[in-house]
């Protein structure tokens, strides 16, 4: 029976970060994934989202350009978006494929398998493909089975008319109306998407009083004005009463605090209510491990199990169900497998990006997590029309805001970006916060003109008193305040 040193269950971002990190780290390393290479981080997930929010964009874009003229809007067909988005996945596909193959020919260290693997003991482990098994020991394991759209008890999913994440990559057809249920980062993402190529009525389903409800609201109330604006229908603090697969479309019922009751028809509806971890089929009993029958997840001590031995990351954890950080947690399992000490994982100092209109980008804490934490601080906010480059670009829409503790040091404590490029502007504030740093050196250095970091910039000036602009006489687009949680009032700076 053949032994290795790793092996990896899953070859999503986790469990392919996992698997590389390991040969890095001279350990021998096996690979079992029982469906595609890439996991949700190209099918059905980051990658092909991203492209079809990427042609969204520039649909818009091209749409509100022809409009001013009288032009009739530009519409592309499913058929030739759906062409570009599997483009894009074959050619991050074939970037992985050929990887692995020229790692395999090339040394000992790295195999890969396909099939669904599953535990006879706690080393011994059977991988099975179309009726074949092959069995193989590993000194360690790292789960790393991603997850699923999570479905709502008494709503069938059957991927024609009610949809998951998943089901509406496979659709012939866009759908003249479409309701979404979940307001949070996926649901919104996907309303900006089918809204943007404008041949789609989105109605989204809000349990809560506004959406992304996890934000400051600002960011929330101008992400849902350009979503109505757009035509989007926020069925705000709406409790979901009914939905049903009719002959005719999908018929759902909601009914409001205020004792009001609405039924609608669309054609489709879209389940957007989060997802569950890959942890089924994987025999954890014969491991030594059990699922919580509540969460139906397992219980971890940051990403290690109740056997020292099998380490758990990425979207199976149940947790922080990020790219980036799945990759992270893969690193960090094999570099602890390996017998190496590496600093904990920081989940405070995560960049996220949420792909809306417009784009949102953050690190760190935002003002009401600071709030509810009882962390005094600082804020500073300047709008996109004092950005040079966003008005050479005629994007003005959007805001920094830098957040930092409200003391001499003022260390960084976050950040939030909305806007053109916001994804990349927040990268300066996630080193500093990284490195445990303040302003100062962001104040100092010298930034590209015209860029759009130069407002990064500003924020810092602004909170040190040396701005270029002085916010007390711009009240409207530039704001410098602070907060503390005694007296628990907001004073101006």
């Amino acid at each position: 029976m053949e032994r290795f040193d790793l092996c990896v269950i899953g070859g999503g971002p986790a469990g392919y970060a996992a698997a590389m990190r390991a040969i890095d780290l001279g350990l021998r390393t096996l690979l079992v994934e029982k469906d595609r290479i890439g996991g949700t981080g190209i099918y059905n997930g980051a990658l092909m989202s991203k492209t079809l929010w990427e042609i969204a964009q520039r649909v818009a874009g091209t749409n509100a350009m022809v409009r001013t003229r009288g032009i009739p809007p530009f519409q592309p067909s499913w058929a030739g978006i759906t062409r570009t988005v599997n483009d894009a996945v074959f050619e991050r596909k074939y970037l992985y494929t050929c990887h692995m193959q020229l790692l395999e020919s090339q040394g000992h260290l790295f195999r890969h398998a396909r099939g669904s693997a599953s535990f006879l003991g706690p080393h011994h482990l059977a991988i099975d493909l179309a009726g074949r098994r092959r069995e193989v020991e590993a000194d360690h394991v790292v789960i790393a089975t991603g997850s699923r759209p999570r479905s709502l008890p008494g709503l069938p999913v059957d991927e024609r008319r009610i949809l998951t994440s998943d089901g509406i990559f496979r659709l012939d057809e866009l759908p003249e109306s479409i309701v979404i249920v979940g307001a949070g980062v996926i649901g919104c993402e996907f309303a900006t998407i089918l809204s943007h190529l404008g041949r789609t009525r989105v109605h989204l389903i809000d349990r809560a009083e506004r959406i992304l409800p996890f934000e400051d609201a600002d960011i929330s109330a101008l992400v849902a004005d350009n979503l109505e604006r757009n035509g989007v229908v926020i069925h705000r603090s709406a409790k979901l009463e009914r939905l049903e697969a009719m002959p005719h479309g999908v018929e759902y019922d909601l009914s409001y605090a205020d004792g009001n009751t609405e039924r609608v028809v669309v054609q489709q509806a879209l389940l957007s209510v989060g997802r569950t971890p890959n942890l089924q089929g994987l025999g954890l009993e014969a491991a030594g491990l059990s699922l919580d029958p509540r969460t139906g997840t397992l219980a971890v001590d940051g990403i290690r199990t109740a056997q020292d031995h099998i380490l758990v990351v990425g979207d199976a954890t149940g947790s922080n169900m990020l790219v980036n950080l799945g990759e992270l947690e893969g690193r960090h399992a094999a570099e602890l497998i390996a017998g190496r000490e590496p600093a904990p994982i920081s989940y405070g100092q995560v960049s996220t990006i949420m792909f809306l209109d417009p784009e949102v980008a953050g690190v760190g804490l935002n003002e009401q997590e600071c709030r509810k934490r009882g962390i005094a601080h600082r804020v500073a906010r300047i709008d996109y029309s004092c950005l040079a480059r966003a008005i050479a670009m005629r994007r003005t829409q959007g805001f920094f805001k830098v957040i930092v503790s409200d003391d001499e040091e003022m260390r960084v404590l976050g950040m939030r970006a909305v806007g053109e490029h916001a994804s990349s502007a927040i990268e300066a504030v996630a080193l500093l916060m990284h490195m445990g740093q303040g302003l100062r050196h962001l104040a100092e250095m010298v930034h590209p003109h015209p860029s759009i970091i130069e407002g990064v910039q500003e924020c810092a000036r602004i909170l040190m008193g040396t701005g270029i602009f002085k916010p007390e006489v711009f009240g409207d687009r530039m704001q410098c305040r602070s907060w503390r949680p005694s007296p628990t009032v907001e004073r101006a700076a």
